[in-house]
């Protein structure tokens, strides 16, 4: 059984996260006291979460993949 080492303890991960709970919140205000905007405005957050947590990944703040030697090389 593969062993998992870090579970995507991450920086990037994180960030992403939290940012995609924040959205979330904002969105579940605009349902609850209907709002367009808010809602727009919650999922506009959303898409900035994701795309901050592949920033953050690609800049060196995500997790450190584990390839193993059967692994096909990208080079």
């Amino acid at each position: 059984m593969e062993e998992h080492v870090d579970h995507g303890h991450s920086v990037a991960a994180w960030t992403a996260v939290t940012i995609c709970i924040i959205a979330a919140a904002v969105m579940s205000v605009a349902v609850v006291f209907p709002n367009l905007w808010l809602f727009v405005g919650g999922a506009v957050l959303a898409v900035v979460g994701a795309i901050a947590g592949k920033v953050l990944s690609m800049a060196g703040y995500g997790a450190a993949s584990h390839h193993t030697e059967s692994s096909p090389s990208l080079r």
